[in-house]
């Protein structure tokens, strides 16, 4: 099975949910909402009377996710740098409140070392998978909407050799001030974390996860690795807060103070 119904439904609105809150009753899509960050926005928004839509590449890990979430979650099949399978996602969908695209898959290193297709690779998924999410997900968006952008804040201060991936977090920060303009009054703001201790860098060799957060601990103000609860929190702050758009959140424990 590679992709389940994803129609809202009267009951999702009015039964079983928080009495009163700004995501009481909206659907948020989460492309990337099968583990990680994107996860914990799911468990959150649904915590705050959401229904959710989860998507991504691995349909037994949305179908994993949906079961942990019950009831007010859903799945579907989608591959942001394949832009007709980003179509046919959001077809599914009747209405989209709140979307979060942190599905990403791309290579880091010095630019003299990279080939010239991993250097690009940032861009092709991280940069230009979101571009083509917001783009296929726009007709469906509320007025009273948003979109929440993931960068990073190696493009605010990058903290190795990697300008082909610090220069796609700033670029993702300047989409976002320009989808702002264009897309309102539905808001768009982007959030930018320091390194966490989570999903993405539990995958890595040991040595790297502890050389690089050894370093982050060293730079930052707060003199910790951040969690990806805290950085849910900051993308359901910026679904919920009505007077910010256009503006990037740094979550990264004062990394981009030093």
């Amino acid at each position: 099975m590679d992709e389940l119904p994803c129609h809202d439904h009267d009951h999702a609105r009015t039964h079983g949910l928080p009495d009163a809150g700004p995501l009481r009753g909206r659907t948020v899509v989460l492309i990337g909402g099968g583990s990680g960050i994107g996860l914990r926005v799911a468990h959150q928004a649904v915590a705050a009377g959401a229904r959710v839509v989860l998507g991504g590449r691995t349909p037994a890990r949305l179908v994993a996710a949906a079961a942990e979430l019950g009831g007010r979650a859903c799945w579907g099949a989608v591959d942001t740098t394949d832009r007709s399978s980003l179509a046919s996602f959001f077809a599914e969908l009747d209405r989209v409140d709140h979307l979060f695209t942190s599905a990403a898959s791309y290579r880091v290193g010095p630019m003299r070392e990279l080939s010239d297709e991993d250097a690009e690779s940032p861009f092709v998924s991280k940069f230009w998978g979101q571009y083509h999410a917001v783009r296929s997900a726009a007709p469906k968006l509320a007025e009273d909407g948003s979109v929440v952008l993931m960068a990073g804040a190696a493009g605010a201060r990058p903290p190795a050799a990697a300008p082909a991936y610090a220069a796609c977090n700033a670029a993702i920060e300047g989409l976002g001030r320009g989808l702002a303009v264009e897309l309102a009054p539905v808001r768009v703001n982007v959030v930018s974390p320091g390194t966490i201790d989570g999903n993405l860098w539990a995958h890595r060799p040991k040595e790297d996860r502890e050389t690089a957060f050894a370093q982050y601990r060293r730079d930052t103000v707060l003199g910790r690795l951040g969690t990806e609860d805290e950085i849910a929190q900051a993308v359901l702050f910026l679904f919920t807060n009505g007077f910010t758009t256009g503006s990037t959140l740094y979550p990264d424990g004062g990394y981009t103070l030093r």
